[in-house]
């Protein structure tokens, strides 16, 4: 039984170019949508899941975090509820653990095909898009990784050697576009040229953002915002002002950083020439 975790980025996306085209089969591939998005990401999911189709794949299978009244629940809905951050903001992943690991968990607790392999004694392959670059991030999991009883962790990207640039040359090979950067519309990591691209592209997701970071303001004491040391706000007011403002500015942000590495700007050719509508003082999750 081999599962995809499918992240929707350029590593997971060329993983799964790479699986097909050595014939190793794939049972499943999810996709846990946190219901915030940027539209890029969900634009490119159908892209995906077509090519997938047309090549003898499975299409992908979209999950959530569900409350026990069986309700979705977003990570936009959840840090307005609780008038906080995103987890990240605060130096922690417990929202990456609830609305990412936690729903594709679920779906394979509940997983015919799963239940039968561990019914058996047998594990359930996971495969994990960390390039040939990421040595860090498994080293790091590696110890959790041989203590799973119902998980052997696979990572292919790094058994072939393919590198970032090797995962974005085999996207355009296949015919495919490039997917741009996986994240919130909201999140703590994202770059200031980001949230400017929120500004000039999709006001209406930055109003959304800045709603969560204003409702948690009150509440903050560790962090000044979405930017964690700065609000998101601010910088949008000084940006709209062309002033500098203590920690907000960097001289990397007096113009776009995205010309800072060819790989990055590859990689976000996509993300802004293609457009579609958006799914709808403690961290959440």
């Amino acid at each position: 039984m081999n599962i995809v975790g499918y992240g929707g980025g350029t590593d997971s996306t060329a993983m799964l170019i790479g699986l097909w085209q050595r014939g190793i089969p794939v049972d499943r591939i999810l996709f846990a949508d946190p219901g915030g998005e940027q539209p890029h990401t969900y634009v490119y999911l159908d892209i995906m899941d077509r090519w997938l189709r047309e090549h003898g794949m499975p299409g992908i299978t979209r999950v959530w975090y569900t409350e026990k009244n069986g309700q979705r629940l977003t990570l936009e809905q959840e840090c307005l509820r609780s008038a906080s951050l995103p987890s990240i903001a605060y130096g922690h992943k417990k929202c990456s653990l609830k609305h990412k690991v936690a729903p594709q968990e679920k779906f394979c607790n509940r997983d015919p095909a799963c239940r039968a392999a561990w019914s058996r004694g047998e594990r359930v392959t996971k495969f994990i898009g960390y390039d040939a670059g990421e040595g860090s991030r498994r080293d790091k999991v590696a110890e959790r990784d041989q203590r799973d009883a119902k998980y052997r962790k696979v990572y292919p990207l790094m058994e072939w050697g393919w590198t970032r640039k090797d995962c974005i040359r085999v996207i355009q090979e296949a015919g495919l576009p490039l997917p741009g950067k996986s994240s919130c519309f909201f999140c703590p990591s994202m770059k200031r040229r980001e949230i400017r691209t929120l500004y000039h592209r999709y006001p209406d997701l930055l109003a959304r953002a800045l709603a969560i970071e204003d409702r948690a303001r009150p509440n903050l004491l560790t962090v000044g915002g979405l930017g964690r040391s700065y609000a998101w706000r601010e910088f949008i007011e000084a940006d709209q002002a062309r002033a500098a403002i203590s920690e907000v500015f960097s001289p990397e942000d007096l113009s776009c950083s995205c010309a800072d590495r060819t790989e990055e700007k590859e990689e976000m050719q996509y993300e802004f020439s293609h457009s579609g509508p958006a799914d709808a003082a403690r961290p959440p999750g």
